[in-house]
C-alpha cells in the first residue's frame, strides 16, 4: 500500500501552489496526499522537496483564476479539491473544466461561487468610521466575512477609496491603505475598531431617505444582508422602526399623484455570475432616454473567460440593427488590427461603454451622435458588471469615451495611449485609438498612423495578457 503524504494546509493561493508543485513533481496522486496535520500513530511523511524549485505546469488560465479565489475558502477541502483538479488537468484531461457535470468540477465551482459571494458581500458591507490620529484622519472598518477574502480585495478597495487613508479589519486578516499603496496585516478582533463616529448620524439619515417601504421584502433583505453582519452596519439599527412604519408610508405614497419612473441600470444589474443573465437583463434597461429611439441595447460578445476586454464607445447603425458590437466598418478595422497583433477572437471580449445607439435622424439616415456624460454614467453599471464577471487580465479602452467611462476624464488618448496602468477591474488597462478614427482621418497618411498605433497597442495588450512583464511591454 502506498504511503500517505501529509501536506501542510495553509490559507492563500501562494502557499497551496508551492506545495502542489512539489506534490506534482514527486508524482503524488491525489489519493496519496492528505492536506493538514498528520493524525494517528503511524509515520507522517512530508512532501518531498525537489532539489530545484518545481515549475508550475501549464494549465488553463481559467483554472488559475478560480484557484486564486478558492484558496481563500474557509473549508479545508479547498486544498484537496484544487489538487485533484490540477492533477487531472495535467494528467490527460486538459479540457476537464468544460465537463460541467463532473463531480470535481461541480465542487470546484461551488467553492468558487461561495468565495465570490463572500467577496461581494464584503465590498457591500464595509462601513468606515473616522479616527483622529496624530498624523491626521484615518478611517477604520471591521467586518467578518464568511471566508477570508480580504487579500483578494486589496486592489478593489485601494481604487474605490483612493482619496483617504484607511484600514479594514477582520478576524482573519487586515487591509491597510496609506494613500499610496495597500498592504496586508494580521487579523484583528472587533474591539480593535471604533464602534461609532460623528458621521454615523448622517449615514443613518441617508439610509432612512433611500428606504422604500413599497419594496420591502424581509426574507430577501435578510438573505442579501444576513443578520450576522448587522452589528457592523450602522443603518441596521434603523430597520425595525422603518419596517414598523412601512405600511403607513405606503398608504401615504399611494395617496400622492403618480409619476412615471423607469428602472435604472443600477436596479437591473443583478448578482448573477453568468454573462447570459446579464445580457438578458440589459434588454429591460431604461436608464436613460437613448432606449426610446434605439432598436435595442447591444450587449458585449465573446468568451466569458477572455483575457482581454476591448471597450468601445457605443453601437453604430449596423450594430443597433444586428444586436452585436463591432459588425460595421469600424468592426472590420478592428478585426484587421487584431489579426495584425496576433490576437484570436477567443482571446477578446468586445463591448461598449454605452449600450444604446445615440444618433441624430437625417432623412432616412441615422447619423452617429456622440453620447453625453449622462449616457456614459447611466450605462457604466452594465460595463462594470461585465468586467466583474469576466475579470480579464487586460482592459483596452478604444477611444476617449471608453477611457472616460473607466479611467476618468483626465485621460488623453494620444498622450496616454499604449502605457499600461492598473485599474480596479483588471491588472492592466490600456488606452488606444478607436478603430473608427482611421476611417475619419483626413488623409491616407494619417489613417496609416492611426492604424499602426492601434495595432501596436493591441500587440502590447496581447503581451500583457500572456504574462509579459510590464517593463518589457513599455519598452517594446
Amino acid at each position: 500500500m502506498a504511503e500517505i503524504v501529509f501536506a501542510p494546509l495553509q490559507m492563500g493561493f501562494s502557499a497551496w501552489r508551492d506545495v502542489a508543485r512539489d506534490c506534482l513533481a514527486a508524482g503524488l496522486e491525489p489519493s496519496r496526499v492528505e492536506w493538514g496535520a498528520p493524525q494517528g500513530l503511524f509515520s507522517a511523511f512530508g512532501v518531498p522537496k525537489p532539489e530545484a524549485p518545481a515549475p508550475m505546469p501549464t494549465v488553463p488560465r481559467r483554472f488559475m483564476q478560480v484557484a486564486r479565489r478558492v484558496a481563500h475558502h474557509r473549508d479545508d477541502r479547498r486544498a484537496s479539491t484544487l489538487y485533484r483538479v490540477l492533477w487531472r488537468l495535467t494528467h490527460g484531461e486538459p479540457r476537464l473544466l468544460e465537463s460541467a457535470a463532473d463531480p470535481d468540477v461541480v465542487e470546484l465551482r461551488t467553492l468558487d461561487a461561495q468565495v465570490r459571494r463572500s467577496a461581494h458581500k464584503t465590498k457591500a458591507f464595509v462601513r468606515f468610521r473616522k479616527v483622529e490620529a496624530e498624523d491626521g484622519e484615518h478611517f477604520v472598518a471591521w467586518i467578518q466575512p464568511d471566508h477570508p477574502v480580504l487579500p483578494l480585495l486589496g486592489e478593489f478597495f485601494a481604487e474605490r477609496f483612493s482619496d483617504m487613508r484607511w484600514s479594514i479589519l477582520s478576524p482573519d486578516a487586515s487591509l491597510h491603505y496609506d494613500g499610496k499603496s495597500w498592504s496586508l496585516g494580521p487579523g484583528r478582533p472587533r474591539s480593535a475598531a471604533p464602534t461609532h463616529d460623528e458621521l454615523e448620524a448622517l449615514w443613518k439619515t441617508y439610509y432612512r431617505a433611500i428606504f422604500n417601504p413599497a419594496r420591502v421584502m424581509v426574507k430577501a433583505m435578510t438573505s442579501e444582508m444576513p443578520k450576522r453582519h448587522w452589528h457592523t452596519l450602522p443603518e441596521t439599527s434603523e430597520i425595525p422602526g422603518l419596517l414598523a412604519d412601512s405600511a403607513r408610508r405606503v398608504d401615504a405614497m399611494l395617496a400622492m399623484p403618480s409619476a412615471p419612473e423607469g428602472p435604472t441600470a443600477h436596479a437591473l444589474v443583478s448578482e448573477l455570475d453568468d454573462l447570459a443573465s446579464l445580457h438578458e437583463a440589459l434588454s429591460s434597461c431604461r436608464g436613460c432616454e437613448l432606449h426610446e429611439a434605439a432598436t435595442a441595447p447591444v450587449p458585449g460578445r465573446g468568451s466569458p473567460h477572455a483575457p482581454i476586454v476591448l471597450v468601445g464607445e457605443q453601437p453604430g447603425d449596423l450594430e443597433d440593427r444586428a444586436g452585436r458590437p463591432f459588425v460595421g466598418p469600424a468592426g472590420r478595422e478592428l478585426a484587421q488590427a487584431l489579426e495584425a497583433a496576433g490576437l484570436s477572437h477567443d482571446e477578446v471580449y468586445l463591448t461598449n461603454a454605452v449600450k444604446h445607439f445615440s444618433y441624430a435622424p437625417s432623412g432616412k439616415r441615422r447619423l452617429h451622435s456622440k453620447p453625453r456624460a449622462t449616457h456614459i454614467r447611466a450605462c457604466r453599471p452594465w460595463l462594470l458588471a461585465e468586467l466583474e464577471r469576466i475579470r480579464p487580465r487586460v482592459v483596452v479602452c478604444l477611444g476617449a469615451t471608453a477611457a472616460r467611462a473607466l479611467l476618468g476624464v483626465e485621460v488623453r488618448v494620444m498622450r496616454d495611449r499604449g502605457t499600461p496602468r492598473a485599474c480596479a477591474w483588471a491588472p492592466h488597462a490600456l488606452v488606444t485609438v478607436h478603430p473608427a478614427a482611421a476611417l475619419r482621418a483626413k488623409d491616407a497618411g494619417r489613417a496609416a498612423e492611426l492604424r499602426a498605433a492601434l495595432r501596436s497597442d493591441l500587440a502590447r495588450a496581447r503581451a500583457l495578457a500572456r504574462g509579459a512583464p510590464e517593463k518589457e511591454v513599455e519598452s517594446s
